[in-house]
């Protein structure tokens, strides 16, 4: 797995080799490792230009270091920087190597000339946004430069809440010891390209802010069944989705179930979606009665007055008050209320919003007043600050929160735990149903014993593996994708 820490515990590690930090040997092993990423870069695209961009800080210090190597070598070498807060270290040294050192108009003609620029502008202790005289730097980078940023992309929050579109866009990032927030979290993510980690000597005793599971992970999660097992050890799965009007939720999620290896899965419904899933997926047994864990809401019409949804909506009530782990996704997300919240805390619960959901939930569950007063939250809101209205509601909840999107944020109910962040799908995954699999895949493996924060990361990885693998390039369609789980799953467990 890809693990980042917040920018202040890699301070505290940095502090703890304080004789290093003094003797400069931390930054010599940045520069090193930096130096060489770049020359392999000049290698690759046959580049003849480096322009580094030099702010005050230690990312401006290595960049200019490693631009006077490059300058040694025989790479033709400059630096845009502000003289009056440049490491003098580096300056020396960049200038004993020849690099051209340039300011003002001149640095912007030597930048549009570029074939690759290394951005060293701000920090890890930076703020969102750029120095002004930077602003001017960056809109002069020209379209076909390989930009590398150092560290973090100049502009963009460090700890990936907050993405600057006039920001540094990076081709790379190469970062230094771990990662950080910024290269896992949306928004920011796509701010920093290829990530590339050089390590210094860096160790951590605390947990990580983010996690992001690779497809190496999954032979050691994947509930993978023994010679005595049987259908009820692996996981009894309950069902709750569909109606009258979207009855397809029903069959997307009860196929995704039984494809992922649920032991058994029990469907509650109403008379189209039963006779839907009767004829489509006969190993689903329909009625109540035991299981190991719900998906609730699929399709789910939580107004409904018919009888047979009034009796399938008594099911998902008692399923909310129950003692069994818990998914509830789209129309179950109607049936959080405060009752609901008290009922579950300290039982498994994953909440499956999109960010219009979650927009809707935050609203009436009013769980923005102590972040920026009572209102309406809107969906541009969620989607510009995902991270932040997530753990709202997963404060306001005590619930674990998986918000869907194109990288996917699994927040704890436990603010201590990591985030866990997965982009695994492609693009063509945003097409109507997905969700439903989404929510039969992950219910199994929480079936399966898995905690929700878990079950969620590793469900949301399995997904997109499965929906990439149908796809293979181009469109796709949601029930192919539940029954390409199959073989997703063991392409994953046998990639080895």
């Amino acid at each position: 797995m890809i693990e980042a820490w917040s920018p202040a515990d890699v301070y505290a590690a940095e502090a703890a080799l304080e004789d290093e930090l003094a003797s400069g040997e931390l930054m010599a092993r940045a520069v090193e490792g930096l130096a060489e990423v770049v020359a392999a870069r000049v290698s690759q695209l046959g580049a003849e230009t480096v322009v580094a961009l030099v702010g005050g800080g230690n990312n401006g210090a290595d960049a200019l270091y490693a631009v006077a190597q490059l300058a040694e070598s025989g790479v033709t070498c400059a630096a845009a920087l502000d003289v009056t807060a440049v490491h003098a270290g580096a300056l020396e040294a960049a200038r004993a190597a020849g690099v051209v050192l340039v300011t003002g108009a001149e640095a912007l003609e030597d930048i549009a000339e570029a074939d690759i620029v290394l951005d060293g502008i701000v920090g890890l202790g930076g703020r969102p946004g750029l120095p002004e005289a930077a602003a001017a730097w960056v809109a002069a980078i020209p379209d076909d430069a390989h930009v590398i940023a150092v560290d973090v992309p100049s502009g963009q929050a460090a700890d990936g809440t907050a993405f600057d579109p006039d920001g540094v866009l990076a081709d790379e990032t190469v970062t230094f010891s771990v990662a950080k927030p910024v290269h896992l979290l949306p928004p920011t993510e796509q701010a920093c390209g290829t990530l590339s980690v050089v390590d210094i000597g860096l160790t951590f005793d605390t947990e990580p802010a983010v996690v992001r599971l690779t497809f190496d992970d999954v032979a050691d999660l994947w509930p993978v069944p023994g010679p005595d097992d049987d259908k009820y050890s692996r996981g009894v799965l309950g069902v709750v989705a569909g109606g009258e009007q979207y009855s397809g939720a029903a069959v997307l999620s009860v196929t995704a179930a039984v494809e992922a290896g649920a032991g058994m899965v029990r469907y509650i419904g109403t008379p189209t979606p039963e006779g839907l899933i009767r004829a489509s997926v006969p190993e689903v047994v329909h009625g109540e009665g035991r299981v190991q864990a719900w998906v609730l809401g699929p399709g789910l019409d939580a107004t409904s007055t018919r009888r047979e949804a009034r009796m399938q909506l008594d099911v998902a009530r008692a399923a909310l008050t129950g003692a069994e782990p818990v998914l509830v996704d789209a129309g179950g997300l109607a049936l959080v209320d405060d009752d609901v919240i008290d009922a579950r805390r300290e039982r498994p619960t994953l909440l499956t919003p999109h960010a219009g959901e979650l927009a809707t939930l935050l609203t009436r569950l009013g769980a923005r007043r102590r972040a920026r007063g009572a209102g309406q939250v809107e969906r541009e809101a969620v989607e510009a600050e995902p991270l932040r209205h997530a753990r709202a509601l997963a404060d306001r909840t005590g619930m674990t929160v998986l918000l869907k999107g194109s990288t996917t944020l699994v927040v704890p109910a436990d603010p201590t735990q990591p985030v866990y962040s997965q982009s695994d799908a492609p693009p063509w995954l945003a097409t109507a149903g997905a969700g439903d699999v989404l929510a039969g895949l992950i219910g199994t493996l929480l079936a399966a014993g898995l905690e929700p924060s878990r079950a969620g990361a590793l469900g949301a990885l399995v997904h997109g593996v499965a929906a990439d693998r149908v796809s293979r390039g181009g469109p796709l369609r949601a029930l192919r994708v539940a029954h390409g789980i199959p073989d997703a799953v063991a392409h994953l467990l046998t990639r080895g």
